[in-house]
């Protein structure tokens, strides 16, 4: 019996390939998501180990942060946006939740994080949602929680209007955009709190500069942020 369903695996295996998120080459029987060499070659940040890091200094003088921390460098044409794109785009909600506990794991480094109370997720507009099945951050965000055993809070932070797409705007024209799409229920649930936001990637900081003020304007105790990746 073990033997067939050996041989039925490997069938499948040769039918439906599973292939690495980062570079796509065939991953071994104890990889998963990510292929062994991507996880050794992926360009770390080593953020969890410097205040004064990269993508804190992004929102330096814009947003209030007890501690921010990217996870990897994001460069087009990389492993890393393969990955990226794997998460949003191709329904890889497993390589989400693995990314957040790689994230976790070296947030437990950190005393700054340690006393983060509830995890919340950037939060995708409705329509949004509806059309791609998923929140990536969610997914990210379950992944932390796993490991931290902190509760996530999805109810709390919500975006009213959807934003168009950021991809080709500019640090301003970012901002500009993002400017009111964001509104607090529940805020019993949150003040006071030590939240940790979580999203995919860095890049101008804008998303996470509003929803942070969004965040704050209900009165929590610390804001820290936490994604997978920051463009250099």
């Amino acid at each position: 019996m073990m033997l067939l369903k050996r041989l039925l695996k490997d069938l499948v295996g040769l039918l439906f390939p599973d292939l690495c998120c980062g570079c796509g080459t065939h991953l071994y029987l104890n990889e998963s998501q990510l292929c062994t060499i991507c996880l050794y070659r992926l360009p770390y940040t080593d953020h969890h180990l410097h205040a004064e890091n990269r993508a804190a200094r992004q929102l330096w003088g814009r947003l209030p942060c007890n501690a921010v921390m990217s996870l990897l460098y994001f460069n087009k044409g990389s492993r890393v946006q393969n990955i990226v794109h794997h998460l949003k785009y191709k329904g890889r909600k497993d390589l989400g939740v693995k990314l957040g506990k790689m994230i976790a794991e070296k947030i437990q480094m950190n005393t700054s994080f340690l006393d983060v109370d509830l995890i919340i997720p950037v939060p995708l507009h409705q329509s949004r949602l509806i059309t791609r099945g998923y929140n990536q951050s969610m997914c990210i965000a379950e992944g932390i929680a796993s490991v931290l055993k902190v509760p996530i809070n999805s109810n709390s932070l919500l975006r009213t209007k959807r934003s168009a797409t950021q991809t080709k705007k500019r640090r301003y024209s970012r901002f500009e955009n993002m400017q009111q799409i964001f509104s607090i229920v529940n805020h019993s649930e949150i003040k006071g709190k030590h939240i940790l936001l979580v999203d995919d990637v860095m890049t101008t900081g804008a998303t996470l500069e509003t929803c942070g003020h969004t965040l704050l304007s209900a009165n929590i105790s610390k804001l820290s942020i936490a994604t997978i990746a920051f463009t250099k």
